[in-house]
């Protein structure tokens, strides 16, 4: 005997992915020479440019994949912009983390429907966002974001991609060493992601949280920062040992006959550590390759070199975010704000 399945209850934000446009859409629009815009239906709306303009009305009530012609005769494919679309375009305080390094993140650390994930540096919500998609309406996702801006910038982000509010995620400001204690029991988390200066700063109350098994994932930008991060989780012996990688992307030029590489892509962004919580009592197996030799520098008397005036942001290369740029992304973040 068969059954035909009853309804299912529509997972947060699916409604926005699906139908014909409505006012409040983001939608990307396709030249003819592939160049891409972003805009935001509204009643009474007009696209410009120097080969003219349209009226939103005339995407409203259409179906995705609608092509629009401009007062200048230039036709424009309208759809809705994908996820690695919308993380690229939307408004951002700190820079965030590419697709690729989010499709990763999601693979390798094995965040599935229903996980406990906690994440620490949330800048602009870019890889909040495919979190929340991984763990779905069941499971929980904690960000945690020092800078009271970031967080509110990647409020607005989030919010504004999944229509409102999402019922497994909760936002909090502060530093993940004070805030992890007070929101996830011992033991309790499943997934553990780092975007941070410093995060081997963090690595004990990481591990307090964390359920045996559980995966430590993270996402640093220097050689120098992925070092001292791995050094630090082999000594603290209660994490297997770490692997880390980068991932490039490269485009092909798709034209007849003529198919070869871009001469662009998307090289470094950053590297990605990934290890897992032992067993309480339970120590890591021994490491059986031989080091290179120079791989631990010394001081000339012998001594461990001392690095802690290594590990700032300006030695780091990183860029401070004007506090301008700031205020505007929060402002585009947040269009339902009256502007000062």
């Amino acid at each position: 005997m068969t059954t035909t399945p009853g309804p299912h209850p529509t997972a947060t934000g699916a409604d926005q992915r699906r139908g014909p446009f409505r006012v409040g859409d983001r939608v990307q629009l396709t030249d003819p020479r592939g160049r891409l815009h972003t805009v935001t239906l509204a009643t009474g709306g007009t696209f410009h440019t120097h080969r003219g303009y349209f009226r939103h009305e005339e995407l409203i009530g259409a179906p995705e994949g609608t092509v629009v012609v401009s007062s200048g005769n230039v036709e424009y494919l309208a759809l809705r912009p994908l996820l690695a679309d919308h993380v690229l375009s939307m408004p951002r305080g700190a820079a965030v983390v590419y697709p690729k390094d989010a499709g990763q993140i999601v693979t390798m650390a094995d965040i599935y429907p229903g996980a406990v994930v906690v994440e620490a540096g949330v800048g602009s919500g870019a890889l909040t966002m495919s979190l929340l998609r991984a763990v779905g309406d069941a499971g929980s996702l904690h960000s945690i974001e020092r800078r009271e801006d970031f967080a509110d910038i990647a409020r607005g982000n989030v919010e504004g991609f999944f229509g409102g509010p999402h019922p497994a995620w909760q936002l909090s400001v502060g530093d993940l060493a004070d805030v992890l204690p007070t929101v996830a029991a011992p033991a309790s988390v499943d997934r553990v992601v780092l975007d941070m200066l410093a995060p081997w700063e963090n690595l004990e109350v990481v591990a307090d949280a964390l359920a045996p098994g559980g995966v430590l994932i993270c996402y640093v930008a220097t050689t120098t920062q992925l070092s001292r991060l791995g050094e630090d989780v082999r000594s603290d012996g209660r994490y297997t040992e770490p692997m880390a990688w980068e991932s490039m992307v490269r485009g092909w030029h798709l034209e007849g006959l003529s198919v070869r590489p871009e001469h662009r892509m998307i090289g470094h962004t950053g590297f990605l550590l990934t290890t897992r919580r032992l067993a309480d009592g339970v120590e890591a197996p021994l490491r059986k390759r031989r080091p290179a030799k120079g791989a631990y520098p010394v001081a000339p008397d012998g001594a461990p070199a001392e690095d802690a005036d290594l590990w700032t942001p300006e030695s780091l290369g990183e860029r401070e975010t004007s506090p301008k740029k700031v205020r505007r992304a929060q402002r585009d973040a947040h269009p339902e704000r009256p502007t000062p």
